[in-house]
């Protein structure tokens, strides 16, 4: 049996079953074309300190509905669950994690876990409005980037990395909802994670975004990659402190929102018909994942 390749991914919209657990199997398709995937799923969000407090003694421990009492039923617990992609096994876990957002403590359980990757979704919550277990699951993806694991947020996951690492994020009066074309500027146009030409004029990547809140100022330790014409910090890669690029990115954008996902989510009644309408243009989150695969794979060498 070959390597099995090891994904945290931090699963901030469990409630929306399309989008959460869709898009889960999104991001993780690229990775299982080329390994078996064990993919670690933490609800920050939902679980109790008290669980949080085990992980950090344990290492790995599983959560039970017991262990979540914040849980939102708009979807059904549930822990565990395999499934084939691409002629591999991939297994999906649900389990604890810390929520104290101690660094040194946080690069502790990492290092007991050891992932491959981590990877923070989109989330219908907002760094402008601060709930305390986000000081858990920004500690996590600072020390993961840091430490040198791939690592990659999306959308609300983009601002929580940005935000733990000194970045300010601001509230626009009204959402932003639609599909725009990304402009690299120069370390964008050579960056690993955008290394398949986009459908866009001149080869540009074209993104689907769906937020209200914005960063709105580049953390000193990273690189703006690119920007949207609504939004200048769009895409971001993390900075060792001696200039050298960590395998570590955030972007506005949502690459695993497949256009099938999306018309799935509008007959459920999770988007509107107006956000739908928006949605309508293909774009290139599919190499972008890819891209992010290759880069997980890279890095196990």
């Amino acid at each position: 049996m070959g390597r099995v390749t090891r994904v945290i991914l931090i699963d901030l919209l469990v409630e929306r079953s399309e989008f959460g657990h869709g898009g889960n199997q999104e991001v993780i398709q690229p990775i299982a074309e080329r390994s078996a995937v064990e993919v670690l799923l933490v609800t920050p969000q939902m679980q109790s300190e008290e669980i949080g407090v085990r992980a950090q003694d344990e290492g790995l421990v599983g959560l039970s509905e017991n262990d979540v009492p914040n849980w939102d039923y708009e979807y059904p617990f549930w822990g565990d669950c395999s499934m084939e992609m691409s002629g591999n096994e991939v297994i999906f876990r649900r389990v604890a994690m810390p929520l104290h957002g101690t660094d040194g403590l946080t690069e502790t359980w990492i290092q007991s876990i050891e992932p491959d990757a981590v990877v923070c979704s989109g989330s219908r919550r907002n760094v402008t409005m601060w709930e305390k277990w986000m000081n858990g699951g920004g500690s996590l993806l600072r020390c993961s980037s840091r430490m040198g694991i791939p690592t990659l947020g999306i959308c609300f996951g983009h601002q929580l990395l940005c935000h733990s690492l000194g970045a300010t994020v601001e509230r626009a009066n009204s959402m932003s909802s639609g599909v725009w074309e990304l402009s690299l500027n120069h370390e964008g146009l050579s960056d690993d994670l955008f290394d398949s030409r986009g459908s866009g004029k001149g080869g540009a990547p074209v993104a689907l975004y769906s937020h209200q809140d914005h960063v709105t100022t580049v953390p000193d330790s990273c690189l703006l990659l690119g920007s949207a014409e609504h939004n200048r910090v769009t895409a971001v890669r993390v900075m060792c402190e001696d200039g050298r690029a960590l395998p570590a990115w955030g972007v506005q954008f949502h690459p695993e929102a497949a256009k099938a996902r999306v018309e799935r989510a509008f007959e459920w009644g999770h988007i509107s018909e107006e956000e739908m309408g928006a949605f309508q243009r293909e774009h290139d989150g599919a190499g972008v994942l890819n891209s992010f695969a290759s880069a997980i794979h890279a890095n196990i060498g």
